[in-house]
């Protein structure tokens, strides 16, 4: 591992097991970082984590947080309630606790941002300072979040976010593309499509998110105390670039994957007896309009986005998910 540069230190990442979570400790590892992960059981046995401080704890106990950030400069805040469940109950308790944690440490708290804060009326382009007006309760949340990060900033605790579409990686995660456009562990016999004909949709590959939080973590006291930045990662214009990136490469070790529409209809007749299906209909409007994010603010800081190309990251994530043979070495 590379000598620790003058900008790492020690970071605590809450969701270190998730799609974000696991990219970015990576990352951080790469570039030098102790990294302390903290998780409801111990780390699992057979992973390449043995210079991981894994703690035992849970997020939602702030004595569990605040314990763990002790020397700590930085808070990775990439946990999430899985499939749109307990959201109401368990999300801002947590950033509470990790702004909690960060004042005590003096770290500074990276989120990955979405685009639910904001309501179709702001499409199709949307700027960091786009009037929000969340359309959902998931959204509703969101914007909280971020306003308590705001408000926070004000008595010293400083957080930069990143806001992105969709992701998608070689990590399974808690997404729309392994778990509504295929699905992990099998080969591609069928893509589905959320969205509707010709209407754009923005999408984020973990590892490009990953390494601009990178970039900004590298510049971090050069930031103001609250920073935002949009993404604009895999911009695919008419709904069909992904579709066919996954069908291009699928049809390299297989018959050609049909693709179909996403059965929002089944999910309005099953939505009342099912929390995540119920909660996933909610964000359908996501799908009926382009959704476009404005990165200019981003570059005039970075100089460029981290780009990783469509195909590659598209072979990348359906290998990483068991849906490709494992890729011949030697």
């Amino acid at each position: 591992m590379p000598a620790q540069t003058a900008t790492a230190g020690r970071a605590l990442v809450l969701g270190a097991r998730g799609g974000i979570g696991s990219e970015i400790v990576w990352q951080l590892r790469q570039a030098g970082w102790q990294v302390r992960a903290l998780c409801r059981s111990p780390a699992m046995p057979g992973t390449d984590a043995s210079d991981i401080d894994w703690r035992q704890g849970d997020a939602l106990r702030p004595d569990d947080v605040m314990k763990a950030a002790i020397d700590c400069t930085l808070i990775v805040h990439a946990v999430n309630p899985p499939a749109y469940r307990r959201w109401q109950r368990q999300v801002l308790p947590m950033i509470d606790h990790s702004i909690a944690a960060a004042r005590a440490s003096g770290a500074t708290i990276l989120l990955p941002g979405t685009v639910y804060n904001f309501g179709p009326e702001s499409f199709p382009l949307l700027a960091e300072q786009t009037p929000q007006h969340p359309h959902t309760p998931f959204g509703a949340i969101r914007e909280a979040l971020e306003r308590r990060l705001q408000a926070a900033a004000d008595d010293g605790v400083r957080s930069i976010i990143l806001r992105c579409g969709d992701f998608f990686g070689p990590q399974a995660g808690n997404n729309w593309f392994s778990q509504g456009l295929i699905k992990p562990g099998k080969p591609v016999r069928t893509i589905l499509t959320p969205g509707a004909p010709g209407i754009g949709h923005s999408w984020a590959y973990l590892p490009d998110v990953a390494a601009t939080m990178m970039a900004l973590l590298r510049i971090r006291a050069e930031l103001p105390a609250f920073a935002r930045f949009h993404m604009a990662g895999h911009w695919d214009p008419d709904g069909r670039r992904m579709t066919e990136s996954i069908r291009h490469i699928a049809m390299q070790y297989g018959p050609a994957p049909h693709i179909r529409r996403f059965p929002w209809p089944l999910l309005g007749l099953l939505a009342p007896f099912n929390e995540t299906l119920r909660n996933t209909r909610r964000m359908r409007y996501l799908w009926r309009q382009p959704l476009q994010l404005d990165n200019r603010l981003l570059r005039q800081t970075l100089g460029q986005e981290p780009h990783t190309p469509w195909d590659i990251a598209v072979e990348a994530s359906l290998r990483g998910q068991g849906c490709l043979p494992p890729e011949q070495r030697g």
